[in-house]
C-alpha cells in the first residue's frame, strides 16, 4: 500500500488531483464548523449532553451530518437533500415516459443530472424550514425570533444561508469530480463520517476506557470486513455472443459474464428506511410529556418511546431491519429494471447458454437477482441494527447512548468501505 502510494504521488498529473481534493475537503470541513446567523450554541450544547427527550434523536440526526448539526452549521445537511432529488429522479425515470426517453438519448445522463440540481434547492430549502423548526421546538429558543409569523426576513436569512450551504457543498463535490479524483459527493460525505472518528476515540481516552476503545476497534475491523467480503460477492452469468459476418470480418462469439451483484442497492435502502422510521418519532417528540394522561397522550408517549433510535426501543429496531429488507428488494428492482439486460443482450447479438433471448432470459436474471438480493438485504439489516446487537453485549452498554456504540456507525462504515 505504501508502494502504491509512493507512485500515486510521483506522477504530477495524479499527485495535483489527490492534493487538490484534500484541499476541498478541507475548505468543506472548515465550512462544517459556520454557524447559521444567530445561533445560540451554549443552549444548543447544553440540551445535546442533558439527556432530554428529544436530545437522542438530535444526537443521531447530527451523526448523519458529520456533526455539522451540533453546531447548526451552514452545512448541517449536507448533501442530502442533492441525494434525495438524485432517488428522486432515478426512481421517476421508469415511470414517467418523458425522462425514460431523454435516459436514452445522447447526453440524456446530463440532462437528467440537470433536473437533480433543479430539484435540489426546492427540496433543500423545504428541509432546512423543516430542520430549523424541529431544532427550535426540541432544543427552546436556540434560533432567535424564528417563525415567519415572527421574524419572516430572520426566518427566510436562515432557509436561505442552509439552502446555499447544501449548494455550496455539492459544488465543491463536483469540482472534486471535474479536477480531483472523482467521486466527489460520496467523498464529502466520507469527509463527514469519519470526521466524527477522532471524537469517538477521544471520549474512550478522556474516560480511560481502553478495554472499550479495544473493543470496539476490534468490531470496526471485523465490520469493515464482511462488508467488503458482501459488497464484492457477485453471481456471475454466463453469456454467449453469437458470431456475425461484415464483409470479410467475423464478428462475436466470444463469452463473457453478467456480474449480478449481492448487495445492488448499496446505502440508498438505508437512508429510505432511516428517513421513514425516524418522522413518527419526531411528531411525537413534539408532544411529549412523560407525566401526562389521557389515550392521545398515551399514543404519542407510547410512539416516542418506541419508536426512536435508542438501545431499549427494541420494537424500533426490528421496524428498521424489517425495512431496510423490503427497501432493498424495491431499490433493487427498480436499478436491474433501468439497466433492462435482457433486451441490451439480445440487441448486441448475446444470450445465456440454455435460454432464449428475450422474456425468458428476464425471467431467469429476475429469479436469480431476487435469490441472492436475499442474501444481501439480511445482510443491510444486520449492518442497520448493529449498534442496537452491540450495547446487547453485556458489559458494553456502559459506554452510554448508541451513537457511542461503535467508532464509525455500522452505516457510516458501509459508506466509508464503499467510498474507499
Amino acid at each position: 500500500m505504501i508502494q502504491a502510494v509512493r507512485n500515486a504521488l510521483s506522477l504530477p498529473d495524479l499527485r495535483r488531483k489527490i492534493f487538490f481534493t484534500f484541499f476541498i475537503l478541507l475548505v468543506y470541513r472548515a465550512a462544517a464548523h459556520v454557524p447559521v446567523p444567530g445561533v445560540d450554541q451554549e443552549a444548543l450544547q447544553g440540551f445535546l449532553t442533558s439527556g432530554q427527550a428529544g436530545s437522542q434523536i438530535f444526537g443521531f440526526l447530527d451523526l448523519l451530518s458529520g456533526g455539522a448539526l451540533a453546531n447548526f452549521s451552514v452545512m448541517a445537511m449536507g448533501v442530502y437533500p442533492y441525494i434525495t432529488a438524485s432517488i428522486i429522479i432515478q426512481l421517476l425515470t421508469p415511470i414517467v415516459p418523458q425522462l425514460e426517453e431523454i435516459a436514452k438519448e445522447p447526453g440524456g445522463r446530463d440532462k437528467l443530472n440537470q433536473y437533480t440540481h433543479y430539484l435540489m434547492v426546492p427540496l433543500a430549502a423545504l428541509q432546512a424550514y423543516g430542520q430549523a423548526i424541529f431544532v427550535q421546538n426540541t432544543v427552546g429558543n436556540v434560533l432567535a425570533d424564528f417563525g415567519f409569523n415572527v421574524d419572516p426576513l430572520g426566518t427566510l436569512t436562515t432557509i436561505v444561508t442552509m439552502t446555499a450551504g447544501t449548494v455550496f457543498a455539492v459544488w465543491l463535490g463536483e469540482l472534486i469530480t471535474e479536477q480531483g479524483i472523482g467521486n466527489g459527493v460520496s467523498l464529502i460525505i466520507f469527509s463527514g463520517i469519519v470526521a466524527r472518528m477522532p471524537q469517538n476515540v477521544g471520549g474512550f481516552v478522556i474516560s480511560q476506557d481502553y478495554v472499550g476503545l479495544l473493543v470496539f476497534a476490534i468490531i470496526t475491523a471485523a465490520t469493515v470486513a464482511v462488508i467488503v467480503f458482501v459488497q464484492e460477492g457477485q453471481r456471475r452469468i454466463p453469456v454467449q455472443y453469437g458470431k456475425r459476418v461484415r464483409g470479410t470480418r467475423v464478428y462475436g462469439g466470444q463469452s463473457a459474464h453478467i456480474p449480478l451483484r449481492v448487495n445492488s442497492a448499496g446505502m440508498i435502502p438505508l437512508i429510505f428506511a432511516q428517513s421513514i422510521m425516524i418522522f413518527p418519532s419526531t411528531i411525537a417528540s413534539y408532544f411529549y410529556d412523560p407525566t401526562g394522561t389521557g389515550l392521545f397522550q398515551s399514543l404519542v408517549n407510547g410512539v416516542y418511546e418506541n419508536l426512536r433510535p435508542a438501545n431499549d426501543a427494541w420494537i424500533y429496531w426490528i421496524m428498521y431491519f424489517l425495512m431496510v429488507i423490503g427497501f432493498t428488494y424495491f431499490y433493487t428492482d427498480v436499478i436491474f429494471r433501468q439497466q433492462n439486460l435482457a433486451e441490451s443482450l439480445q440487441r448486441q447479438g448475446g444470450f445465456i447458454p440454455g435460454l432464449r433471448p428475450g422474456k425468458r432470459t428476464e425471467e431467469y436474471l429476475n429469479r436469480v437477482l431476487q435469490r441472492i438480493t436475499l442474501v444481501g438485504a439480511f445482510f443491510l439489516g444486520f449492518v442497520a441494527i448493529l449498534p442496537w446487537l452491540v450495547q446487547l453485549i453485556p458489559g458494553l452498554a456502559r459506554t452510554g447512548g448508541q451513537t457511542q456504540s461503535l467508532l464509525i456507525t455500522s452505516t457510516g462504515l458501509l459508506i466509508v468501505v464503499g467510498v474507499v
